[in-house]
Formats: structure tokens, C-alpha cells, sequence
């Protein structure tokens, strides 16, 4: 007999903020507080909503290899951020999604992939090199910068697509409408999150919109002019709409992610100059402009992002919505329920991870791989069907930007410091992460 999903009794005072604000103070302790008194399928009250909350790696499997398709991501991140990421790649689902999935396949190949990491060689490098160091260098604002010019790089053609202050109200831009997933007042007020969303929103669409028709002209290597002209055998290619709905998704996503895990590197290698330095021999080991290959042979820099993944994923909860009853670990799940897939805790049980709290990169070695516990135990890039596209192009980014960071610059972090981190949207230093940073 299926049983109901664990309930949390309503609160008063706050129903319609529920666990809002106790997400956005502690996420991982509201995860640990959730599954230790409910256990891995109950219900909360979230952003005026009811969600069903799925915690640890079982929990979390069912959804994301969703077997009986009965959880949809675009009705679930629909909620949260759907008028600003509209018809992204991950607000896609079932037959749709698989058909604009099959199409974007062709962007990401490993031809495709090695010209990206050839472009971002030059890119990194320059930016680096305008870096100014101090006592109190703050590594997140400029790493933020430095992947939007990135972004601008590889995905877009070049600095020539748009002058930096352009640059930076696109950033702002993104910015506002990531921010907007957890708005209280969810309308086009002014001065609030979600009517500043709404405002970022046209200006993306403006931005792309103005470009399209270079793009579709004039071919080129640049994500956008791929989308442009993408075909498949059938014959089937993206609308102009579609390009500028893909091209906003994707660059949020390219250079939001990747600025969380460098973030995190520079934190945990500033705390652990022996890894530092190992990563750094490394790094000088390679040639002046890695190759995709090179990347990919590294050990020391991919075990550190590997762990730094573990220890601050980039997107800790993954929305979704059930378009049918179902059940997960025996629990029945009613229709129309949002559906929070909170894969942060899963990162940080001990029943999967020795010390959890602790930076240990080993942890993913060959000889360890304490990742195998359970398949699931390590999602930072999700699962099933919705696993990110853009997984292997995010490796070589961040491997990329760690490499020439080591070649140029050293730095150290205070070993007591502890970021002190805002989840209002995705995870982010609120200090903008101070270093020590000197170049070498």
C-alpha cells in the first residue's frame, strides 16, 4: 500500500513564507533539519506554495530518472523562474525537449568542444592579466566578470557583439532574473525581485533579437552563430525565437555556474596551500594553451573541482512538477505537486561521505572514489534526461581559468575564514570572497 508523503504541519504566522526564509539562511541546515524529523519524502510550505521535498540520493533518483514520467521541469522551474529563462533547454520536457535536445547535441560535440577550449585560452589568460592584486582582492566579482567576458568570447563572437558597458547591464540582467526564484511578490511591482526580473528579461531579448540577423548571415564558430544554422538530418532547425530563448538560458548558465565553482576552488586552495601547489605544478606542466586533451589529462585540478562540486554545488535544488500521481520511496505524490529535488544534502551525508564537511580531494581518486557509494550520491550536474547539456564545456572552462589562475597568480585565505553565503539565488560569497592575491 502506497503511503502518504510525509507531512509537516503548517506554521502559523508565515504561511505563505513557510521555509522560505530558512532555505535562504542555511540551506543545508534546513535539508539536514527536513530529512532528520521527516526523512527523505515530505511536504513544506515554500515561496506560497505547497512543495514536496525529496532529500537523499534515493529520493532524488526517482525524479531525475523519472521513470514513469510523471515529473516535468519546465511546470516546476516554471514557478520559480519561467517568464525569464522561458523555453530554455531545462524548461523543456518530454517529446519537446528530447527534439530541441537532438538539435543542441550538435553544438556540443568534441569538435565543437576543442574549438571553445582553443578560444578560451587567449581570453583567460588577458583577463587575468589585468587582475590587480591586494591584501583584500575580492575573487568573486572578478571572476563573475572575467565569465561574462568569457561568455561574450566563445558564446557570442567577441568583444565587437557588444561594448563593455553593455556587457555589464547584460549582467545585470542576468542577475535580476536568476534572483527572482526566490521573490516573495511574484508580479510586476516596481522595486521588487520579480518586476526587475521582468525588466532583465526584455533586455536579454533586445540584446540577442539585435544580433540575430548577423548571426543567421555571417556563420561562424561562436554559440550563437551555431544555433543559427544547426540542422539535423530531418531537416529540423531553431526558430529565431528559439535561438534567443537558448542563447539566454545558456549563457546564464555558462558563466553563473562556473564563477561558483572557480569561486570555491580559490577558497579551498587559499586554505590548502599544498594543494595549491600541487595544482600549480600542474598547471606548469602543460603547454601555454591547453588543448582539450590536455585538460582532460589533468588529475590534481580535476580531483579539487570534483570535490569543490561536492562541497558547493552551483544549483542546489532542481524544480520540478508532477503531471500525474505517483510515489517515491512508497510515498504517494499527488498531481500538480511542485516538487523540490534538494540534491545539496546528498553531498554532505556522512552515510555517503567520510567527513563530509572536510576538503579532501582524494575522496575522488580511483583508489577511493567515494562517489560510488550510491550513483546519485554526486549530482552537481543533475540526472536523467535533464542532465546538463553543457557539463563537459564547464569542466574545460573551469579547468581553463584554475590553470592560467596558477600560472599567473598566487594567493592564500585566511584557514578560519568561512564564505558567508547568500542562497536568495544561486550560491554566492555575500563578502565577494576576499583573497590575498599576489602575482607571481
Amino acid at each position: 500500500m502506497i503511503q502518504p508523503t510525509a507531512v509537516q504541519p503548517r506554521r502559523r504566522g508565515l504561511p505563505y513564507v513557510g521555509s522560505t526564509l530558512e532555505y535562504v539562511r542555511d540551506p543545508l541546515a534546513m535539508m539536514r533539519k527536513q530529512h532528520d524529523r521527516w526523512g527523505p519524502v515530505s511536504d513544506i510550505d515554500f515561496i506560497g506554495k505547497r512543495w514536496t521535498v525529496l532529500l537523499g540520493p534515493d529520493a532524488c533518483e526517482a525524479a531525475l530518472r523519472n521513470a514513469d514520467k510523471a515529473f516535468a521541469s519546465g511546470d516546476g522551474w516554471g514557478y520559480l523562474v519561467g517568464p525569464f529563462f522561458d523555453r530554455g533547454l531545462m524548461l523543456l520536457d518530454f517529446d519537446e525537449h528530447h527534439r530541441h535536445r537532438r538539435i543542441m547535441q550538435s553544438a556540443f560535440t568534441r569538435d565543437r568542444l576543442e574549438g571553445y577550449t582553443a578560444a578560451l585560452q587567449p581570453a583567460v589568460a588577458a583577463g587575468l592579466a589585468r587582475w590587480e592584486p591586494s591584501t583584500e582582492f575580492r575573487a568573486y566579482p572578478a571572476l563573475k566578470e572575467l565569465t561574462l567576458d568569457l561568455a561574450a568570447e566563445v558564446f557570442m563572437g567577441g568583444a565587437d557583439l557588444a561594448a563593455p558597458d553593455e556587457l555589464d547591464q547584460v549582467n545585470r540582467a542576468f542577475i535580476d532574473c536568476v534572483q527572482s526564484a526566490t521573490a516573495l511578490v511574484r508580479a510586476n511591482v516596481p522595486g521588487t525581485r520579480w518586476g526587475r526580473a521582468l525588466r532583465g528579461r526584455a533586455l536579454l531579448e533586445e540584446f540577442f533579437g539585435r544580433h540575430l540577423a548577423t548571426k543567421r548571415a555571417q556563420p561562424g564558430d561562436d554559440l550563437f552563430s551555431v544555433l543559427c544554422h544547426l540542422e539535423t538530418d530531418d531537416g529540423e532547425r531553431f526558430s529565431d525565437e528559439d535561438v534567443v530563448n537558448h542563447m539566454i538560458f545558456l549563457l546564464m548558465a555558462a558563466h553563473d555556474t562556473s564563477t561558483i565553482t572557480v569561486s570555491t576552488v580559490m577558497q579551498q586552495l587559499g586554505q590548502h596551500p599544498e594543494w595549491q601547489q600541487r595544482c600549480r605544478d600542474e598547471a606548469l606542466a602543460l603547454p601555454e594553451h591547453p588543448t582539450m586533451a590536455d585538460l582532460d589529462g589533468l588529475v590534481a585540478i580535476d580531483l579539487v573541482m570534483k570535490e569543490c562540486l561536492r562541497l558547493v554545488p552551483p544549483v542546489p535544488v532542481l524544480a520540478r512538477k508532477t503531471v500525474k500521481e505517483t510515489e517515491v520511496l512508497g510515498h504517494r505524490i499527488p498531481a500538480d505537486r511542485l516538487v523540490a529535488v534538494m540534491v545539496h544534502l546528498s553531498h554532505h551525508m556522512p552515510e555517503l561521505w567520510d567527513e563530509p564537511q572536510r576538503f579532501d580531494p582524494e575522496r575522488f581518486a580511483d583508489d577511493r572514489r567515494d562517489d560510488k557509494v550510491h550513483r546519485y550520491a554526486w549530482e552537481p550536474f543533475g540526472g536523467g534526461v535533464h542532465k546538463c547539456l553543457g557539463m563537459f564545456f564547464a569542466g574545460a572552462e573551469v579547468k581553463t581559468i584554475i590553470v592560467h589562475l596558477l600560472r599567473q597568480l598566487e594567493w592564500t585565505v585566511d584557514p578560519d575564514y568561512v564564505a558567508p553565503m547568500s542562497y536568495a539565488s544561486l550560491p554566492f560569497p555575500k563578502d565577494g570572497q576576499p583573497v590575498r592575491l599576489t602575482r607571481r
